[in-house]
């Protein structure tokens, strides 16, 4: 079995996907380190030098790959599910799981790690908020086709995998 993680950047994919993988003895992949790994750069770094529509064409390419990996539990990146037919690849290729967050506690999260962010590290602060805002209102479309919907931002990690881990046994 494959779970894909998807929801904004800073919605908690790579921490909780490390967990999850744990608690059910699969292994963990997070996509954004696979494309640095294989590429040897830096998301940043890539959105940089060669732009957001080769990223996301790369990105793609890395999605599909993921189909030779069995009990693999995949964070992917915040876009990933966004773009070209990757929702519908991921929901045939395995069980999605989109991490939801209010906009403000997304923020606080966000604050501390946006510099890193290609799409978000030039935002000005007072800009921040609404520049979200507007993401998440094009990427929610995606995001909610998703087989699991968590509440993310109401629970403290140990409660979120124990709510995916009940729903996935009723499966």
């Amino acid at each position: 079995m494959r779970i894909y993680l998807i929801g904004y950047m800073a919605s908690g994919k790579s921490n909780l996907g490390h967990a999850l993988a744990g608690r059910l003895g699969y292994d963990f992949v997070d996509l954004d380190t696979l494309i640095e790994q294989r590429y040897r750069i830096t998301i940043l770094d890539f959105f940089e030098k060669y732009g957001e529509e080769t990223f996301r064409k790369l990105e793609k390419i890395m999605l599909q790959d993921t189909l030779s990996l069995q009990n693999t539990v995949i964070a992917t990146g915040g876009g990933t599910a966004c773009f070209f037919d990757n929702m519908d690849f991921i929901n045939s290729a395995g069980t999605s799981i989109y991490l939801r967050w209010e906009i403000l506690a997304l923020m606080e999260r966000l604050k501390q790690v946006r510099r890193k962010r290609p799409l978000l590290k030039d935002i000005p602060p007072e800009h921040l908020e609404n520049t979200v805002a507007e993401q998440l209102s094009i990427r929610s479309f995606f995001y909610n086709q998703a087989n699991l919907i968590v509440e993310a931002g109401k629970m403290n990690a140990t409660e979120a995998i124990n709510w995916i881990l009940e729903r996935l046994e009723t499966d």
